[in-house]
């Protein structure tokens, strides 16, 4: 008898991903089903992919957990950096596919499979990260689109996968969702339509409280250390303790608008209560604690991080390079946040740091200086305006 081929299915539970399981197997590959989670899939979740893996054909499942290295290899970094795409977007799912198709790619080479299968469409972003990370990290593996190049619609996966006995509540719903840890992304509804906003029932996360409270963030070296004086060696644990928190008042709402990979523009809304918490309070804390160039220079750097992870770029040499720089950078960035919490919204109140470059005792800003004498201040500033005098001296019909 003919060897099968052997085919890894990145398998989320999904309607494309459950037709590619089934049609693959039909067609006598040996399907591998794979979940990579990076922490937005409950116990119930895997235990029901599993079960509907098998029945469609499967000849195994296996749940890929790499939630701990998604956070020691990306999330760190993005904290380190306070990366937001376009100021506003925690690039939740962008990172996510990135580490998913990483764990999918070693899987393949492990069994020593043949091909790899996805459930990209071919109109969006994520077929570019799949591709790309098994094209470096599975050369010479197949990969196999069924959705895309088929161009099928929902309705021919969803008779397919009915005409064979696979019967499951796969009807287009008016929002999509993606869970992550570092948030959930919403699309469909009114997020068609760039005039419109979400209404309250589109999100999953609906507010629970309407009092006010203060949360306290302790970060060591800019990693979080304790939430409200609850220290966390699991900094995966630490973001959701700051996500329950939030999620409660519907911190982290927003609508991101942006380019794509391939070049159109793209929208999504998203609640992500946790990145937003910390990456603020992060924020804050490194005004307290760097210098001027350090801060300049690690935005900078910080926002082409983003942008390489966002962009399918995380396998490019420079990475390292970037958070190398970033760790660097986070020697002195020690001490306690304190925020105030209320519906939809928050404050940060103030820093508590023993790294705190404000307690100088060079001055008090706008109150006395130690440092200096008020002649040596006037000098300062004579020499500040050397190049201007000259350059208005010779040129004095250009004065403003």
């Amino acid at each position: 008898m003919e060897n099968k081929k052997k085919v890894v299915v990145a398998y989320s539970g999904g309607l494309d991903t459950s037709y590619t399981v089934m049609r693959l197997a039909h067609e006598g590959y040996e399907a591998y089903a794979a979940c990579a989670d990076t922490g937005g899939f409950s116990a119930e979740q895997l235990q029901r992919n599993e079960a509907n893996a098998l029945r469609l054909g499967a000849v195994s499942y296996v749940t890929l957990d790499v939630t701990q290295e998604y956070y020691a290899k990306s999330l760190k970094y993005m904290i380190f950096g306070n990366v937001l795409r376009n100021n506003c977007y925690p690039i939740s799912v962008s990172s996510e596919r990135i580490f998913q198709a990483i764990a999918i790619a070693r899987y393949a080479r492990e069994i020593g499979a043949d091909a790899i299968a996805h459930g990209s469409t071919g109109a969006g972003n994520d077929q570019i990260r799949f591709d790309m990370t098994f094209l470096v990290m599975a050369p010479g593996v197949e990969i196999i689109t069924l959705t895309r190049d088929q161009a099928l619609t929902r309705q021919e996966e969803v008779d397919y996968l009915n005409c064979h006995g696979f019967e499951a509540d796969f009807k287009k719903l008016k929002y999509s969702y993606n869970v992550g840890l570092w948030g959930t992304s919403i699309c469909g509804g009114e997020i068609l339509d760039p005039a419109q906003g979400l209404p309250e029932e589109a999100y999953l996360k609906q507010v629970t409280r309407q009092d006010e409270s203060e949360l306290r963030i302790t970060f060591e070296r800019g990693e979080i250390a304790a939430v409200n004086g609850e220290k966390f060696t699991d900094k995966v644990q630490a973001i959701r303790r700051i996500e329950q928190i939030g999620a409660a008042y519907g911190i982290g709402r927003d609508c991101n608008v942006g380019d794509t990979i391939i070049g159109i523009k793209g929208r999504v809304a998203f609640e992500a209560a946790a990145p937003k918490l910390i990456i603020e309070a992060h924020r804050l804390l490194e005004k307290h604690t760097l210098s001027k160039w350090q801060q300049y220079w690690k935005d900078q750097v910080g926002n082409w991080y983003g942008m390489f992870l966002h962009e399918s770029q995380y396998l490019e040499p420079v990475m390292p390079d970037i958070e190398a720089m970033l760790t660097s950078s986070q020697r002195n960035v020690s001490g306690t946040v304190i925020i105030r919490l209320r519906p939809k919204g928050f404050e940060l109140v103030g820093v508590d740091s023993a790294q705190d470059l404000l307690k100088s005792k060079l001055g008090e800003y706008g109150e006395m200086q130690r440092g200096w004498t008020a002649d040596e201040a006037k000098g300062f500033i004579k020499l500040l305006s050397t190049p201007l005098r000259v350059y208005y001296g010779i040129h004095p019909d250009e004065e403003r």
